[in-house]
């Protein structure tokens, strides 16, 4: 089968390497060029095992390389829309990835674009083809946990002074950085919030303007829905976790990088489920591997991507809206 071809647009963001080495891998893309305009960014890269013997080419190279068909913009969050919008006018597909900038009309404004064009834009949200997630997603549509009435997610991280620069400048300080990966999670499975509030600190003894604690809270009718993200916690990826409690049944998936298991706590049986607690095993999960994989489906024709512009576009305004950011800019 023709390998799909693929360029990328920066190497800031912090999927940047690792999504590449993934695409590098895979036998359905060839990755014919890298863009990075920063000199200091560009060197770094250059020294990467990862980025060794790629091209180096401008945007207007790469867009008019023959047969492009995909892009992945992975850029810092602040770069990300100006040059998705920039592929998708060249009529590429988009792998974009997260938080789909700070303007949320531009965003809509692109994913219009692409809808009228039958362009693919996929988000780089990690956690969508997790097996724990994948497992609570058909848990809850099937009924065996009840109604949900309480869902806790919490993930953080310890982050170094130079980080702590770059992401004081966006207003959404943690939770436009981290806790959009758990809210597009919460809205896959509840839906859209009824309401969202964002609480937000700066905790840190760090002479900087990071809201490095932040928690908010999204009401579902009788349910809430709570996110916490902080800079602060020492080893945080061991405590990342989601929680969710129905009424039927409790599913507890912790850490949420590497889990090898599910803590699975059910009222009564459900088919190979028992009553009771029990822990279900989990496959390993490397990031990235079954997003990629399944838009090389998309593109070649073989499906639908499984999430819509209309979930893209809830989860960007419910991510700036927990991130104490306006969504009418």
């Amino acid at each position: 089968m023709k390998k799909i071809r693929i360029g990328q647009i920066g190497t800031a963001h912090g999927h940047a390497a690792g999504k590449l080495e993934v695409f590098r891998k895979s036998p359905d893309y060839e990755v014919i060029g890298i863009v990075e305009p920063d000199p200091v960014l560009r060197q770094q890269a250059e020294s990467s095992e990862v980025y060794r013997d790629l091209p180096w080419m401008t945007v207007d190279q790469l867009l008019g390389v023959a047969d492009l068909q995909l892009v992945a913009i992975e850029t810092a969050p602040g770069q990300l829309l100006d040059h998705a919008e920039q592929c998708v006018d060249a009529g590429i597909h988009i792998h974009l990835d997260k938080p789909a900038g700070e303007s949320l009309i531009q965003f809509r404004r692109i994913l219009d674009q692409a809808s009228r064009r039958h362009l693919t834009v996929q988000m780089g949200y990690m956690y969508r083809y997790h097996p724990g997630v994948v497992l609570l997603r058909n848990l809850l549509r099937k009924g065996f946990l009840g109604d949900p009435f309480e869902l806790h997610a919490v993930m953080s991280k310890r982050v170094d002074q130079t980080s702590r620069r770059k992401l004081a400048a966006y207003q959404g300080g943690m939770m436009f950085e981290l806790g959009c990966h758990l809210i597009d999670v919460i809205i896959d499975l509840l839906g859209p919030p009824e309401s969202v509030e964002s609480i937000a600190r700066h905790s840190g003894s760090q002479n900087d303007k990071l809201q490095d604690n932040m928690l908010a809270v999204l009401g579902y009718g009788k349910g809430i829905a709570t996110v916490k993200s902080s800079a602060l916690e020492v080893d945080g990826g061991a405590r990342r976790h989601l929680v969710l409690c129905g009424t039927e049944g409790t599913f507890h998936l912790e850490p949420l990088d590497s889990p090898k298991v599910v803590r699975l706590t059910l009222a009564k049986e459900w088919g190979k489920y028992r009553q009771g607690f029990q822990e279900v095993a989990l496959p390993p999960f490397q990031r990235y591997v079954g997003d990629l994989a399944d838009l090389a489906k998309v593109i070649r024709g073989e499906k639908i991507l499984d999430w819509s512009p209309i979930h893209d576009l809830l989860v960007q305004e419910t991510v700036l809206k927990a991130s104490g950011c306006p969504t009418d800019v």
